[in-house]
């Protein structure tokens, strides 16, 4: 069976290819089936998003899609950047740099222990046949005052994760791979694909 990944995002096509193999899948992404799926992120929540670029790569292509939305949620601004974590800013931030800086600018007068926030992770597979199979991933932590480490993106040099005493960009990639949002959403939805092929 083959099923194609709606995103050109060569990190996220690592991973979930990584887990669509394991199970006897094929997996090609969007420039690899010769396609164009440029779905609007219309939705409002994280599942939302990623069922709507999940269904319009399964209509350009015919195939089985599997997609992915994800982002950060912050407490103390009621779930922001949530959904528009890649676009927080807008015009005045052009780089994860920026966006972060953005972030904690807003956070100024936030005390400790009120920093709290949770990577999150969404992933929806759909079937040319109408079936649909969603899974939802999430870590905990709090956003410090500066950035921390030097590995990772977005969000990872702000964002410490209780219970490993270090941001994301400071944690050893291997351990990043077990333990982040996205590779809790990979796992239950290997989970359920299992059960499914």
């Amino acid at each position: 069976m083959k099923f194609i990944i709606a995103t050109n995002n060569k990190k996220k096509l690592r991973e979930l290819g990584a887990i669509l193999n394991k199970l006897g899948v094929e997996a090609v992404s969007l420039a690899e089936a010769g396609v164009e799926s440029d779905a609007e992120e219309t939705g409002a929540t994280f599942e939302e998003n990623s069922r709507i670029k999940a269904l319009a790569a399964m209509k350009v292509s015919g195939l089985a899609a599997i997609a992915d939305d994800s982002g950060l949620e912050v407490d103390a601004l009621g779930g922001e950047p949530g959904i528009y974590s890649a676009r927080y800013g807008g015009e005045l931030c052009r780089n994860d740099t920026e966006r972060y800086e953005y972030l904690l600018n807003n956070l100024k007068d936030v005390p400790d222990g009120k920093r709290t926030a949770r990577f999150v992770s969404v992933i929806t597979c759909v079937f040319p046949d109408g079936r649909e199979i969603s899974a939802r991933g999430e870590i905990e932590g709090e956003i410090l005052r500066s950035p921390s480490g030097e590995g990772g993106f977005g969000y990872d040099p702000v964002f410490f994760v209780r219970g490993e005493n270090m941001t994301m960009a400071e944690m050893p990639q291997e351990r990043k791979n077990e333990i982040s949002h996205r590779a809790r959403s990979l796992a239950l939805m290997a989970k359920k694909l299992e059960e499914v092929l």
